[in-house]
């Protein structure tokens, strides 16, 4: 029988209210967005005062150009209004003895500059050049095909050729090629170095040579093995992205929440202020909560109050967060500093959490996206967090000390008979720390290293 009736319960649940989740986003920012947040939050709360701070970097001062191309649709209009499309002569390709490249220049105006040093040309075959220039992406090739863009200009195919084999000859070489491999042609036929063999590589072995097949090719292209290696050696010199040195990105720079200082032979740690900075309440706005009557005025600027001691108060709590779990990384981690990273101890944030008597999510929110500056070096406070591995003697080794040392042993290996993963294994096991072949071969892939048939050097 179901019956309905009240019944009291006593519990307890955690209520998510709007000033404990801004605490909580506020201690996950990073110093650029805890900056990017107050300036909002000063914006929207006017009793909010925000002491003055330089935000210049090492005084640099960074001034971005940008380039505007002319619209397609001016463009295709303009070969419309009536005007002949004269054609030019193909092939030959141009030197600029005189042309200097600006190293700040976008690849646009780098090869727009080359432009207009070439003779000859009308506005007409200029405003196709350009188009054609600024249809490169980053890497410097060709995203639309000679069809597509004739069609798109209104065009004949043969002018839009023409003005192609125009581009490409300019500087980087192999630029505005439509695949890797006519790139590298390309470069090779500027460079005088296209004889038959080397073209016949490119064109159908690129794949094996990444592969370091040598005798696979020499079969293929029935040559000796030296040879293969001396084309080899030259396709390698080759750039396969000419546009990649044009592509200035914006500059990110980072701003150290806290900074490690060596002192009487103890390790300080304290909290940057422009990590952290001050928030104040403007003090006219307190002068008017005690002079006005009650009012609505006075109703705003109180919520408005309360609103900025929450956040004065969410800063404070973070900064003294931060405080807490660094000085906690920095005592477990004394080894690191003293001897480097050879020396770093595996710790978790759940330790973390337990020595400083923190909740694991808040150690988690306190160490993401936060950097310290350190005796040795810049680091983010995750980098201190790693997993552990056991040595032979029982003592703990940490991932980084595993991979510093793969590392090393490749760096000082013979590059004619490179180390495979199962000898580094074997090395790693003799002095003491035994990995799993399939792990080293992770951390050797995580370090951005060839597997051992890949760095092989062969002699010529």
């Amino acid at each position: 029988m179901i019956r309905y009736g009240l019944q009291q319960e006593q519990g307890f649940k955690l209520v998510m209210t709007p000033e404990l989740r801004q605490a909580i986003t506020i201690l996950q920012y990073s110093s650029a967005d805890l900056i990017s947040f107050l300036h909002e939050q000063a914006n929207n709360n006017p009793v909010i005062d925000l002491p003055e701070f330089n935000m210049s970097i090492g005084g640099i001062k960074e001034e971005a150009e940008q380039f505007s191309q002319k619209d397609q649709g001016e463009l295709i209009e303009h070969y419309r209004g009536g005007e002949k499309y004269p054609s030019v002569q193909r092939a030959t390709p141009v030197t600029f003895l005189d042309f200097v490249p600006n190293p700040n220049d976008t690849l646009f105006e780098h090869l727009n500059r080359q432009l207009g040093l070439v003779c000859g040309l009308t506005n007409s075959q200029r405003m196709v050049a350009r188009y054609l220039i600024g249809n490169l992406n980053e890497m410097g090739y060709l995203e639309l095909d000679v069809p597509t863009v004739a069609s798109l200009v209104d065009v004949p195919i043969a002018e839009i050729e023409d003005m192609l084999l125009v581009i490409q000859s300019f500087d980087p070489p192999g630029i505005a090629s439509y695949s890797l491999e006519e790139c590298l042609l390309l470069q090779l036929q500027l460079a005088g170095m296209d004889d038959e063999c080397i073209v016949r590589m490119v064109s159908n072995h690129l794949a094996d040579l990444a592969n370091n097949r040598i005798q696979k090719i020499a079969d293929a292209l029935e040559i000796g093995r030296r040879e293969v290696i001396q084309m080899a050696d030259r396709i390698r010199k080759l750039n396969p992205c000419p546009g990649a040195a044009f592509a200035h990105k914006e500059q990110q720079y980072i701003i150290a929440d806290i900074t490690v200082e060596k002192a009487n032979g103890e390790y300080l740690v304290l909290i940057n202020d422009i990590s952290a900075p001050r928030v104040e309440i403007n003090p006219f706005y307190q002068q008017m909560m005690r002079d006005l009557p009650n009012s609505e005025t006075k109703l705003f600027i109180h919520e408005k109050m309360n609103t900025a001691k929450w956040l004065i108060n969410s800063l404070k709590q973070r900064r003294l967060t931060l405080l807490r779990v660094a000085k906690a990384i920095v005592e477990k981690q004394q080894d690191f500093f003293e001897h480097g990273v050879s020396f770093l101890k595996p710790i978790t944030q759940k330790e973390i959490a337990e020595k400083t008597g923190l909740h694991e999510s808040t150690v988690s929110r306190a160490v993401s996206n936060k950097f310290i500056q350190t005796p040795r070096g810049l680091f983010e406070l995750k980098f201190f967090f790693t997993s552990s591995l056991t040595s032979a003697d029982g003592d703990a080794a940490s991932s980084e000390s595993a991979k510093k040392r793969i590392k090393n042993l490749i760096d000082d290996e013979d590059k004619q008979k490179p180390l495979s993963d199962q000898a580094i294994t074997t090395l790693l096991g003799k002095e003491g720390l035994h990995l799993s072949r399939r792990t080293v071969a992770k951390y050797r892939e995580e370090l951005r290293y060839l597997s051992s048939a890949k760095r092989k050097k062969f002699e010529v």
